[in-house]
């Protein structure tokens, strides 16, 4: 099978060889750390990456499109990972985006609006992380102007120039093809125009306009996503939501069924009739609450399943045996060592492996407390069982 058809056999829960062997993504620390532990450094990275940037790996549809993160290509030849997702490169969101443009300096700091439009301070060093002082969207007329600027459909801009050759391409492919990766979502899009605070407040403050933007967002994405399913057969919706915290979820249930399930209706519901068959949400923390809300909305599947977080996927399975589930496997015992190691992937592979519409990684972004001898030891362990017991073979 290639890449693409054991995709689809996995999402499917279908009986199949093996699941595919992938891992989401790295710190930039973590990669610099392994070159210093035994990592052959063959291609190198195109460019630096700072210590706490992020690299990824074949798992994630961010290396096309409109994040473009480079991959940790070392780590995927050295692991012989099977070809990662792609994701279509149109520009889906904020477009054109804005320079940077440095507003103040004093000492160590700069204040800068940011490509997203995004007023920040942070330290020339960049030591730590930047500060958001404020947002482009806070209320109707700032929405209004900034949606005539920035939310024009313009597809021959949105899309590559080589946009006819890759249709060609994407005609033969042999691996899964993403579409939506990015800021695709209805809490994390708006979070970006108006700030996490400020997007709480509007829910009491401004619900006119939260839905206003909501509802735009959606017939912009359906009319842009309309166009490329015209020319490309699409495998997979990735929408992005970091919306939950370590013991729940920022908004309520009854918020969610408010401001988020009428826009995911309509979006999914399109994907799904155009052929696009799996959906899945990336958000992190504790999301217990939200799984059935999303799956109600139309969503297949979800990650990473972050373990410190409370959440463990052998349960999530038993309560909702629909799920795809990508990721859950615990970074804090990898970076512990072997019996650790052993133990956590002994606890939840058999089970989700026979049962199938499971991919294992570890839960969120490969941090630099895992050494390479580590990695190396979960990786060879995880292989021979994703091998031992295939996929969807109850």
């Amino acid at each position: 099978m290639n890449t693409r058809e054991r995709f689809l056999a996995v999402m499917d829960f279908e009986p199949c060889d093996r699941t595919l062997l992938w891992e989401w993504g790295y710190w930039g620390g973590t990669v610099s750390r392994w070159y210093g532990e035994g990592l052959p450094h063959e291609k190198g990275l195109r460019e630096p990456v700072e210590y706490g940037g992020t690299l990824s790996g074949p798992g994630a549809a961010w290396r096309s499109g409109v994040l473009n993160v480079q991959e940790a290509v070392d780590v995927s030849a050295y692991f012989r990972f099977d070809r990662g997702r792609e994701t279509v490169p149109l520009q889906n969101f904020i477009f054109p985006a804005f320079e940077d443009e440095v507003l103040e300096e004093d000492g160590d700091n700069i204040v800068i609006r940011n490509s997203m439009g995004v007023t920040v301070q942070q330290r020339r060093d960049n030591a730590s992380v930047p500060q958001a002082l404020a947002w482009p969207v806070h209320d109707r007329e700032s929405w209004e102007q900034f949606k005539a600027e920035r939310f024009q459909v313009m597809l021959d801009r949105r899309l590559p120039e080589n946009w006819a050759q890759l249709v060609q391409e994407y005609r033969t492919r042999d691996y899964p093809l993403s579409i939506a990766s990015g800021y695709c979502g209805f809490f994390g899009s708006l979070r970006e125009l108006m700030g996490d605070v400020n997007l709480l407040l509007a829910y009491y403050d401004q619900p006119e306009l939260v839905h206003e933007i909501a509802s735009f967002l959606t017939e912009f994405w359906i009319e842009i996503y309309d166009a490329v399913l015209q020319d490309v057969e699409v495998d997979s919706a990735e929408f992005w939501e970091d919306m939950c915290f370590k013991t729940g979820p920022l908004i309520s249930p009854s918020l969610f069924r408010e401001f988020m399930m009428p826009y995911y209706k309509r979006l999914i519901g399109f994907l799904k009739d155009n052929g696009v068959r799996h959906l899945c949400v990336d958000t992190d923390g504790n999301c217990t609450k939200l799984i059935p809300l999303f799956l109600e909305c139309g969503v297949t599947g979800m990650l990473p399943f972050e373990v410190q977080a409370g959440m463990d996927v052998v349960e999530v399975r038993k309560a909702f045996p629909q799920i795809q589930i990508y990721g859950g496997l615990d970074k804090a015992a990898v970076a512990r060592g072997r019996a650790a190691i052993d133990c956590e992937l002994e606890k939840k592979l058999p089970p989700l492996l026979a049962q199938g519409g499971y991919v294992p990684f570890i839960d969120h972004i490969v941090h630099p407390d895992i050494s390479w001898e580590n990695f190396c030891y979960y990786r060879q362990r995880l292989e021979e069982m994703v091998r031992e017991y295939g996929s969807g073979r109850h």
